[in-house]
């Protein structure tokens, strides 16, 4: 299944299982969806529950914040995540907040969906990764999906969760086939928010990614066991609750980590990682922790200089290498 088709079919079964279940943005009912994630829904569900709307990111997620405080579950999409900026106060300020401000009387059951990170040729405004933005705010659940089952999955337990959920998808992984379970097939199904998933077992040094990075670190690991190095690597899914009993427990079996991400690095997912690992488990590691992410720059538009500025395969591989001894570079 693609993960396109994950995503639809979780929004689809949600919707025909829940009437409060709505979808509003740009695009998402006429035209099927910037990237047909909602191909089919407005036919069958109707302009009462596919929404479009106009370029008005603040007007529309405004509304369905408001729709969420009266007992709805609006599924909010962006074309892509950078234009959720032009709605970040709601997001943060009136979704975020709202329960604890109002100690508990207002929930506020919210999905923030659409494709997050680099895609290819858009420049430095339309390709930044919002995973370490979102995953800094209490209040808010942020999701990373890589696979078609992580999309299911989460996706489903984003819908049906009391609290507002940013769910970051990735363009690029929009088409791609992932082999999917019997069970992931079931309407009832879904994913526990806050857990990681150890996507490969191994013992020399632990490798934590999200998203389309999960499948570079895959193929890391691939080259890796070629060379005798013993790469687990662990898929995050969730940004916010952070899987900390996972990384530690894996870094306390293989002593050595690296982290990956297309984000800047200052600030970033792995940082916090990072932290994490040294409160907790410093006491293990055999190497100093190495982080692979985005370089530290607006992301250029020339393509080669766009390769160079998000991490590749390679760069996790010299990454490993470094943290077991195994490089001079």
């Amino acid at each position: 299944m693609t993960v396109r088709d994950a995503l639809n079919s979780a929004l689809d079964e949600e919707m025909s299982a829940d009437p409060k279940v709505f979808v509003m943005g740009e695009e998402v009912g006429e035209y099927q969806g910037a990237y047909k994630i909602t191909k089919g829904l407005l036919a069958k569900y109707g302009p009462q529950r596919v929404i479009d709307t106009p370029i008005t990111e603040a007007g529309f997620t405004g509304i369905g914040v408001g729709a969420a405080y009266h007992g709805l579950r609006p599924v909010i999409e962006f074309m892509t995540f950078n234009f959720s900026m032009q709605a970040i106060d709601h997001i943060i300020n009136s979704a975020a907040k709202s329960n604890y401000m109002s100690a508990g009387q207002i929930s506020v059951p919210i999905v923030f969906r659409g494709p997050n990170g680099a895609a290819a040729g858009v420049g430095a405004q339309h390709s930044q990764c919002y995973a370490a933005w979102y995953g800094a705010c209490p209040g808010l659940k942020v999701l990373a999906p890589y696979s078609s089952e992580d999309a299911r999955g989460l996706l489903k337990a984003a819908i049906r969760d009391p609290d507002p959920v940013v769910f970051l998808e990735n363009e690029l992984l929009y088409g791609e086939s992932f082999p999917i379970s019997a069970e992931a097939l079931d309407s009832s199904f879904s994913l526990p928010i806050g857990k990681a998933k150890i996507e490969r077992e191994g013992k020399d040094v632990t490798i934590t990614a999200f998203s389309k990075m999960v499948g570079y670190a895959i193929k890391a690991a691939e080259l890796l066991a070629k060379e005798g190095i013993s790469a687990e690597v662990i898929n995050l899914r969730s940004i916010r609750p952070l899987d900390r009993p996972a990384i530690n427990a894996s870094v306390r079996k293989t002593n050595r980590l690296v982290t990956v991400e297309e984000g800047f690095p200052q600030h970033g997912v792995g940082a916090e990682i990072c932290a994490s690992v040294v409160e907790e488990s410093f006491e293990y590691l055999d190497a100093p922790v190495e982080r692979i992410s985005g370089a530290d720059v607006p992301m250029p538009y020339a393509a080669n200089l766009e390769r160079l500025a998000v991490p590749q395969v390679e760069d996790i591989v010299r990454a490993v290498k470094r943290v077991c001894y195994r490089s001079s570079k």
